[in-house]
Formats: structure tokens, C-alpha cells, sequence
């Protein structure tokens, strides 16, 4: 019983760090736009965005990993991200360049990675057999 409310606890606690970290973005973000709009926003309207985001991001996250689970998979792909914006036009386009520049920058590390191995051909590898045996070129 104990270690069941410890667990809430701990839950609780980790959902209201995410929480304060999604208020703390919000402000920064408002405080940006303000800066460059000359737009003053409140303490209100900061709080109510941020909350509403959070809900938003809970919402995503449930939507996600049922695309996941129907296709049978335990890891969230690209394709769900895409599943999930393909309401949005413009962010739709963006996660699949965001997806499409990934796809690259992956391809390109595993190029540099693997660097080709000098082969030896069979041939090669007999002849040099034959000539280092007894020094007879033949039978």
C-alpha cells in the first residue's frame, strides 16, 4: 500500500515538473512575441496557454502511441508524427521535411561509418599460395 502512494507520489510529482517546464517555455515564447510585437500578454493568459498546451501535448501522446500499438509496434515512428498532424497542411509539410533532413543526416553517418574493406580476391589469394610454397611454379 505504501509503495503504491509512493509511486503516485512520484507521478505527481514528475507530471508537475513537466507541467512547470511547459509554463516556463509558454512565458519565454510570450515574451519573445512581446519583444518583437510590442504585445503585452498577462499572467492569465500566459497560464491558461500553458495549460491548454500541456492538454494538448497529453492528448498527442495518447493519439501517438495508439497509431503505434495498431501497427503493431511498441516505438512511435515518424509516420505516426505524421498520421497525427495530417489535419494541419503546414505542419504536416513540416514534419515531413523535419522527416525527410533526418532521413539524410542518418544516411550520411552511417556512409561515413561503414568505410569500405580492401577485398582480396581468391585468385589473387592461390597465386600468391603457389608462389610462396616449395618454389615450383607447377606440378
Amino acid at each position: 500500500m505504501a509503495n503504491n502512494e509512493e509511486e503516485d507520489y512520484e507521478r505527481v510529482a514528475y507530471q508537475q515538473r513537466l507541467k512547470a517546464a511547459v509554463h516556463y517555455t509558454v512565458g519565454r515564447i510570450c515574451e519573445e512575441v512581446s519583444d518583437e510585437e510590442e504585445v503585452t500578454y498577462t499572467r492569465q493568459f500566459m497560464a491558461a496557454t500553458a495549460e491548454a498546451t500541456y492538454k494538448q501535448i497529453e492528448a498527442f501522446a495518447v493519439d501517438l502511441e495508439l497509431f503505434a500499438k495498431h501497427a503493431r509496434r511498441s516505438t512511435i515512428q515518424p509516420e505516426d508524427v505524421k498520421m497525427l498532424v495530417r489535419k494541419s497542411p503546414q505542419l504536416h509539410e513540416h514534419i515531413t521535411q523535419l522527416s525527410k533532413e533526418q532521413l539524410t543526416a542518418n544516411e550520411e553517418k552511417r556512409k561515413q561509418v561503414k568505410k569500405p574493406k580492401k577485398k582480396s580476391t581468391s585468385t589473387g589469394a592461390a597465386a600468391e599460395n603457389m608462389n610462396n610454397d616449395d618454389g615450383s611454379n607447377g606440378p
